[in-house]
């Protein structure tokens, strides 16, 4: 298996470090909870519904926080950029736009089928 390039790595490192805090502060924020009133039935729906689509990219963000973690455990396990699948080298680009890929693109296309 070729060495991942440095620069790459650390890229990737300083990205997902960065997401990894925003995420953590985006998940520190309280969650507002629906203010059911005596109002109008439509205004009470709607709240919900706000409170559910709120708690729904919670778990979005919880679930990539912890996809960024596993990325940083890869590089200091000096597993990163290899899939997860077949072993075989994540392409480069793919790990540009998605530092936290699990699997190289093949891999994937297959797993979406």
């Amino acid at each position: 298996m070729l060495a991942m390039d440095p620069k790459l790595v650390e890229n990737a490192r300083r990205t997902l470090e960065s997401e990894r805090e925003r995420i953590r502060l985006e998940l520190s924020e309280e969650v507002e909870h629906p203010r059911v009133s005596h109002g109008a039935q439509t205004a009470a729906a709607t709240e919900v519904t706000e409170s559910q689509r709120g708690q729904q990219l919670r778990e979005r963000a919880e679930q990539h926080l912890v996809l960024i973690e596993a990325a940083l455990e890869r590089i200091e396990a000096g597993t990163f950029g290899t899939c997860q699948i077949c072993g075989k080298p994540i392409a480069p680009e793919r790990l540009e736009a998605l530092p936290s890929a699990l699997d190289c693109i093949d891999c994937h296309a297959k797993s979406r089928r």
